[in-house]
């Protein structure tokens, strides 16, 4: 008897969540073949998939054309486009392609450093007048498994209070800043969801958040008014995926239980997960060392502290070998996203 097929909802932003959706998809049908037929080498464990994305970002491309043509930026939800698309397609490389800088001396073009997927996204938010509906026919196109939806419609920007009293503003440059985060705002601060997203959320079956940047990442989507409580209110499993490393200005210091404490606080110290995943594997002298430069340490799996604060933790080597993998740290996953597909129903479960 296969296991029951779940709904699931996979919430962040930048890399850790297009990564975590590539391990996801395999357990979903493709969207032209029978869910009972098709999804890979795996079972099809996953009925529906949808990814909840911050739109924070005002640099690079993304923060070009959100200063040029008044959208949200493109870039995270474009990445997790990609992901859950068929990777052998050419759209799909084309949409990840990225136009050439200029060579010394040459004047750069208007689409130096443009991704054709953020432009792309760009002329659909033009045609559709909406930015999610942009997103959704742009998914049709691309034939992905799931739907993604931004955490806002609303054009928000992020503050950030520092640990030196100062106010910050602007993702980008609260990246750049040398002091630590404290505590993050959204303007504007009543920014709310689309309904398709606490729709999600209300049917979901598994929520997952992370990996990703503790505070541009993911607090960012719980600043956004009625996502916690929709998470806190639901029957789900719901699930945070703990990062690998420390990050600078975002969590250097801080140990997984901690990561828990700032997202609990910026989610109005709602209860939003029943389980943490936290890799307890070594990491290789020569990544350790290559980290270090910037500050960056493991970070520590204090799992007494984690059970104390109400969360089940899960253990595990969570860590990617293979081509690729001496040269940067990434989870691994296909074992994150079938360790996320086996964690029991929290009805019943107890730290």
């Amino acid at each position: 008897m296969p296991p029951p097929q779940k709904r699931v909802v996979a919430i962040g932003g930048g890399t850790g969540l297009s990564t975590l959706l590539r391990g996801l998809k395999r357990y979903v049908s493709h969207p032209t073949v029978s869910v009972d037929t098709h999804c890979d080498e795996d079972p099809c464990r996953i009925s529906h998939l949808a990814a909840i994305v911050t739109v924070t970002d005002d640099g690079g491309s993304s923060g070009r054309l959100r200063d040029d043509l008044n959208i949200l930026p493109p870039g995270d939800i474009r990445n997790c486009m990609t992901a859950l698309s068929e990777d052998e397609h050419l759209l799909t490389r084309l949409f990840q392609f990225r136009f050439p800088d200029a060579a010394p001396g040459e004047n750069a073009s208007d689409l130096a450093g443009h991704s054709f997927g953020n432009l792309f996204l760009a002329a659909m938010s033009q045609v559709t007048g909406d930015f999610a509906q942009a997103v959704q026919a742009s998914s049709q196109i691309l034939a992905i498994r799931g739907n993604i939806y931004p955490a806002t419609n609303a054009n928000v920007t992020l503050s950030a209070q520092m640990d030196d009293g100062t106010l910050v503003h602007g993702e980008t440059n609260i990246t750049r800043s040398q002091r630590s985060i404290v505590e993050l705002l959204l303007d504007p601060p009543d920014a709310p969801p689309l309904p398709e997203t606490l729709e999600a959320l209300a049917k979901a079956d598994l929520i997952t958040l992370g990996p990703g940047s503790l505070y541009t990442s993911l607090v960012t989507n719980l600043l956004v008014r009625g996502i916690p409580q929709a998470i806190a209110n639901s029957s789900a499993t719901r699930a945070y995926v703990c990062n690998l490393m420390t990050q600078a200005n975002e969590s250097l210091g801080l140990t997984a239980s901690q990561h828990l404490e700032r997202l609990f606080a910026h989610a109005g110290n709602e209860r939003i997960f029943d389980y943490a995943l936290v890799n307890t594997a070594p990491i290789s002298p020569e990544l350790l060392a290559r980290y270090a430069s910037e500050g960056q340490t493991p970070i520590t799996p204090d799992l007494d502290a984690i059970r104390a604060l109400g969360v089940i933790p899960i253990p595990g080597d969570y860590i990617h070998t293979g081509p690729g993998s001496d040269s940067v740290l990434r989870h691994d996953y296909d074992r994150v996203a079938a360790t996320l597909l086996d964690l029991p129903e929290r009805q019943g479960q107890t730290a």
